[in-house]
């Protein structure tokens, strides 16, 4: 069995897990997560804590047990804390506002930008230069982050663009006579 499906997963204190033989339901006090179970893995709940079990002895249900313990570990972890992905927005005129489930962002275009936010996602704008995604579902919060970093990436020789706050952009020399 995989070593990460041995370790329990512990069911955070306001956190309710539903086990149906198709799918994990996780609700806490930030959201709620639902997800399929998959093939060849058996889900059981004791104590407070979530047991994964291999249905065989394949190399795919070993597969799938590790994965689905992962996951229904951030399931957890994301209904209880939650998520959250900052990015920051670098070059002159650079600007971002969010307006309920929109954000509205100004990256040089000669229009607008205006990314809507799927359902269960939170966006916030502390400043006009920093945007915080926040959500339960980790998967939607790093998708979401991903794509309005992908409106104008950072580029290689001044650092312009839209770029998560840890990250390094390695700037190229400019090319000399």
């Amino acid at each position: 069995m995989s070593r990460i499906a041995k370790i329990p997963v512990t069911i955070a204190k306001g956190v309710t897990v539903t086990l149906t033989p198709e799918y994990v339901t996780v609700k806490g006090p930030v959201g709620e997560v639902k997800m399929h179970v998959l093939p060849l893995v058996k889900v059981t709940e004791a104590e407070g804590h979530l047991h994964f079990e291999q249905l065989d002895e394949s190399r795919e249900s070993n597969a799938n047990v590790g994965t689905m313990r992962a996951l229904v570990n951030d399931m957890v972890k994301g209904c209880s804390v939650g998520f959250e992905k900052r990015l920051a927005l670098v070059g002159v005129g650079y600007r971002a506002q969010a307006q309920g489930d929109k954000l509205n962002l100004s990256l040089g275009f000669s229009h607008p930008v205006v990314h809507h936010m799927p359902a269960g996602i939170k966006v916030e704008t502390p400043t006009p230069t920093e945007i915080i995604i926040k959500g339960a579902d980790k998967q939607k919060v790093g998708q979401t982050a991903a794509e309005v970093r992908a409106y104008r990436s950072p580029e290689p020789y001044k650092g312009k663009g839209v770029r998560y706050a840890n990250e390094h952009v390695v700037i190229k020399e400019t090319k000399k006579k």
